[in-house]
């Protein structure tokens, strides 16, 4: 029997690759068992003339992809879907407070979107040029040809850039980074403080709500707002700072209301952001409706995930999450609006 005879025989179905033994290898036979694969290894430092190499194959690994904004396709206003209603006296809202981050847009947004959901027409008008709204909804603003920039600077008629039914019941004018210019543009134009209210009041009998989405400063849009309003919602973070900046919207309201806009006046306050567990939301809270009374809606919008959640995927919270406590929270606010009158 050869030197390897013993071992081909132990491993008969598989086929090897033999080297030619050399004169050290017949004096220094390598054990069995470190043969694998079909190949037959040899003690370290000894040379190997040939060996089976074998390629296994690897699977990729796939990276989880990564979802893109669900943009709406864009219509004209003359697509809309006929009303199915008769719309009585249009009432115009301008939802607004200096300080950022309180809410304005989420709310401009859900509660435009339980209007709707109400059996209401509501225009949503987009003044931020942040544009919060407009991408909330889905829309894509790069590719906007016209926004309430062109309404405002470029005499287009606010018809012109209504997108319609972005949900049931809900038409938008959208905002686009152009808006960042207006403030300086308008300083030089004739009747800058009117614009707004000169577009929109041609939409009177055409909707039930009309919102208007303000930026968090008091220049000449939200000059603008206030002017074009009938009465204003004013969001106030349940947080320390909250009271702050409400003393100077007072005053601009005040001042606009003796000048330009007699009916100017509080519709309600709104208390967002509304942690329960928390002293300083509580307490917050209770100064607020000390101090506004009858002012200040029932319904108090909570802090959640999913209304953080809901502007990234193009939906209004309603759509999103219906059954949390969010969703619930906007539709118990139009339902006050809507008694409210």
């Amino acid at each position: 029997m050869g030197l390897f005879d013993g071992l081909r025989s132990s491993k008969k179905n598989t086929p090897t690759v033999t080297p030619t033994p050399s004169v050290s290898q017949q004096n220094h036979p390598a054990p069995a068992d470190e043969a694998s694969d079909g190949a037959l290894l040899v003690d370290e430092g000894l040379s190997i003339e040939r060996m089976e190499v074998r390629e296994r194959a690897v699977e990729e690994e796939k990276l989880p992809e990564v979802e893109e904004t669900p943009y709406k396709q864009v219509r004209t206003y003359a697509e809309k879907k006929p009303v199915k209603h008769v719309i009585g006296q249009t009432k115009i809202l301008a939802i607004i407070n200096q300080k950022g981050g309180v809410g304005k847009s989420t709310t401009a947004i859900n509660l435009a979107a339980a209007l709707g959901a109400e059996g209401k027409q509501v225009l949503l008008v987009d003044l931020d040029p942040q544009g919060n709204a407009t991408s909330g909804l889905g829309i894509d603003k790069s590719e906007m040809e016209r926004c309430i920039y062109d309404v405002l600077l470029n005499d287009a008629t606010i018809q012109q850039v209504i997108i319609p039914d972005i949900v049931e019941g809900l038409d938008l004018v959208p905002a686009t980074i152009n808006l960042a210019g207006a403030e300086v543009e308008l300083v030089s134009e004739m009747a800058r403080e009117n614009r707004l209210r000169e577009a929109v009041g041609s939409l009177r009998g055409k909707y039930d709500y009309v919102l208007i989405d303000c930026p968090p400063s008091l220049g000449l849009l939200t000059v603008n707002a206030l002017v074009a309003a009938d009465k204003l919602i004013i969001p106030i973070q349940c947080e320390f700072y909250a009271l702050e900046g409400v003393t100077k919207l007072l005053d601009s309201m005040k001042r606009v209301k003796s000048r330009l806009n007699a009916s100017l006046d509080i519709y309600g306050i709104l208390l967002t952001m509304y942690d329960g567990r928390t002293t300083l939301a509580r307490q917050v809270a209770n100064e607020v409706r000390t101090y506004f009374g009858k002012q200040v809606f029932e319904t108090v919008i909570p802090r959640t995930v999913k209304l953080s959640e809901s502007p990234s995927y193009g939906m209004p919270i309603i759509q999103y999450d219906p059954e949390g406590k969010g969703a619930q929270s906007y539709i118990s606010l139009a339902k006050e609006v809507v008694k409210r009158g």
